[in-house]
């Protein structure tokens, strides 16, 4: 888990240097687990390896664990990396959190908004709000699109503009997704993969929408009224983790970068780290590695083929920095965080972090505002100076109507290189050639977020932490598979209890009619009951013999009551409510089908809700 320099003038290298066969001499550690990098998935799996009763060791290049979601402090200020709110379906790292802090994890009521053309829309997205923002016009033209995008055929998805466009329509991707999304990743839409897109805007399913409507249920994961967060930021989450494991014998060691990880015969055999000018080698059993993937490729000695290295240099990761500014007001705006749509700053996200936790200021009199800029590590706006894009932000707030320049009396800031994993169009074939070449090492697996190359959230990264610790166990779970894909690995919740009962009962209601097979039984059914009366009454005898079923011969041509009958009588039975069995089967799937499509496109419609909780 990279980490970044934080100061008005100063940026840490964050980039390890080469070897170094030690300034301070070469000094020999054993460790039956090493752990690499001490963010969300490192600290997971090394507390779940002190569980296990593991010697654990954890190797961190920065001086605070947490990796992105570590909590910076300046003059006493607090500042989230990016704003992280605590929420899973995983029960268990729910659990974990809730130990970890206890009084210390509060309920924050959410609340964010969309600054678009001039004008503030509530956001997850609400349809009179959108509505009279936009205006009469533009609503127009965005619903005319949307209804023309749901009656034309979806062909193949490669791109995301593609993936929007045929479930929103042009206009709405024009008006909402554009610009922000090519703010974040610094590449046009139509060269960021659908992929992307589909993994982690996919919230809901046809069934869980049905079950929720039906049985009742749990809202889609994002779109929530409120979350859990820590009193003094999310890296105060990380701290008691550090202290968890330390406490159960394990080793957090900051500030050591790792240089080296020598293998052989598909083993990793020692790891060689720098601390302070002194050389480390560790003897190790089993490597768990959330640094970048891509870093993790260069670190091994002797290296891997060219090809690999090649696939390595073709992943790519989208850094961001923040501009941390203190203003000499009480209240700014109500929003933890603001999206800012307009092309006519730079800015991408604005933080509020007095809104997530009083205790992040220390001055109840002023507010504390994080300004988010999305780049490229080395490009201009990652090199502009310090006081440059402290004036900068200062004045884009100024600009956005949320604070007057003159009342910024402070900022610092913090750069994050290797923030998010780049979807690009290359990237799927480059990813697969790693995870080959990696499968081949019987002692070495790669978690989290930056290990696998995968836009994880904090609970997944936990998980494949977890999980990752349970395989050296005997477990063989794919870490590789840890995402969204999976509905947060909830597959206990799904084979037991209650909403693996309404899931079934859906499966059930909603199936397809077989038309043939009901009409076979209902015409089977009905012609055996008139042909079981007709035998009936014919057994009884006597002088009314056949006037009860006699009307049936206005009906049935050449029907009595006598045994001939009963067959001709079971005949046109069986005929008329075939055919009626089979019509009301084919309705009944039409209207089914009709429902079931409205549905779908109002699934899709919530997805839009809570597309930016993603980026």
């Amino acid at each position: 888990d990279d980490h970044a320099g934080k100061s008005r003038g100063h940026i840490r290298d964050t980039e390890p240097a080469d070897t170094d066969h030690g300034a301070q001499g070469l000094m020999e550690n054993k460790a039956s687990v090493l752990i690499l990098g001490a963010g969300p998935a490192g600290l997971a799996a090394a507390f779940q390896c002190t569980r296990r009763k593991r010697r654990v060791q954890v190797l961190e290049c920065a001086d605070r664990v947490g990796g992105i979601s570590r909590t910076e402090e300046y003059k006493g200020y607090l500042f989230d990396i990016g704003g992280h709110r605590f929420f899973t379906k995983i029960e268990r790292i729910n659990r974990l959190w809730h130990d970890m802090l206890g009084n210390d994890f509060i309920r924050v009521s959410r609340m964010s908004r969309i600054y678009y053309q001039g004008r503030f829309f509530n956001y997850p997205l609400e349809c009179a709000n959108a509505l009279i923002n936009l205006g009469p016009v533009e609503s127009a033209l965005i619903v005319l699109s949307y209804v023309q995008a749901q009656l034309r055929t979806r062909g193949e998805e490669e791109t995301f503009e593609q993936w929007v466009c045929n479930r929103f329509g042009r206009r709405l991707y024009s008006t909402f997704f554009k610009t922000y999304t090519e703010k974040v990743w610094g590449i046009p839409c139509h060269e960021i993969r659908a992929d992307w897109a589909a993994q982690r805007i996919k919230g809901l399913s046809l069934t869980v929408a049905l079950a929720n409507a039906m049985f009742g249920g749990r809202r889609a994961k994002s779109l929530i009224d409120a979350f859990d967060y820590p009193v003094r930021g999310p890296g105060l989450m990380w701290q008691r983790f550090q202290e968890a494991i330390e406490a159960a014998d394990g080793e957090v060691r900051l500030n050591t970068e790792v240089v080296r990880l020598e293998h052989d015969q598909g083993r990793v055999r020692k790891v060689v780290s720098r601390c302070q000018g002194a050389t480390r080698q560790f003897s190790v059993e089993q490597v768990i590695s959330s640094i970048p993937v891509t870093r993790l490729i260069q670190l091994l000695d002797p290296p891997p083929p060219k090809s690999v290295v090649a696939a390595a240099r073709g992943l790519s990761y989208r850094a961001f920095l923040i501009v941390c500014l203190i203003v000499d007001r009480a209240d700014l705006f109500p929003d933890q965080w603001i999206y800012v749509h307009s092309s006519e700053v730079q800015v991408g996200r604005i933080q509020n972090f007095k809104n997530w936790s009083a205790a992040m200021v220390p001055d109840p009199g002023s507010t504390s505002v994080g300004m988010e800029y999305f780049c490229n590590q080395g490009d201009d706006t990652w090199n502009m100076a310090d006081n440059d894009l402290i004036r900068l932000a200062a004045a884009e707030l100024g600009s956005l109507g949320l604070a007057e320049p003159g009342e910024v009396i402070d900022g610092c800031v913090i750069r994050q290189p290797g923030a998010y994993p780049v979807y690009d169009r290359d990237y799927r074939r480059h990813l697969a050639v790693l995870r080959e070449y990696l499968s081949g090492f019987a002692n070495l697996q790669t978690v989290g977020r930056n290990g696998t190359h995968r836009y994880n959230n904090m609970d997944h990264s936990m998980q494949s932490g977890l999980l990752a610790a349970e395989n050296l166990e005997g477990a063989d779970h794919d870490l590789w598979m840890v995402h969204d894909e999976d509905e947060y690995l909830e597959e206990e919740q799904r084979d037991n209890g209650p909403e693996s009962d309404s899931t079934r009962l859906l499966s059930l209601t909603f199936a397809r009619m077989d038309k043939v097979a009901m009409a076979t039984a209902v015409g089977t059914v009905c012609g055996l009951l008139v042909f079981t009366a007709t035998i009936w009454i014919i057994s009884r005898g006597g002088d009314v013999t056949g006037s009860h079923l006699r009307l049936l011969s206005q009906y049935f041509i050449g029907y009595t009551v006598s045994v001939q009958g009963a067959f001709i009588a079971f005949a046109y039975t069986f005929f008329w409510t075939f055919l009626f069995a089979w019509f009301f089967a084919y309705i009944r799937n039409f209207i089914l089908a009709l429902y079931l499509f409205h549905v779908r496109r109002k699934i899709e419609l919530l997805t839009l809700k809570d597309f930016f909780d993603h980026l």
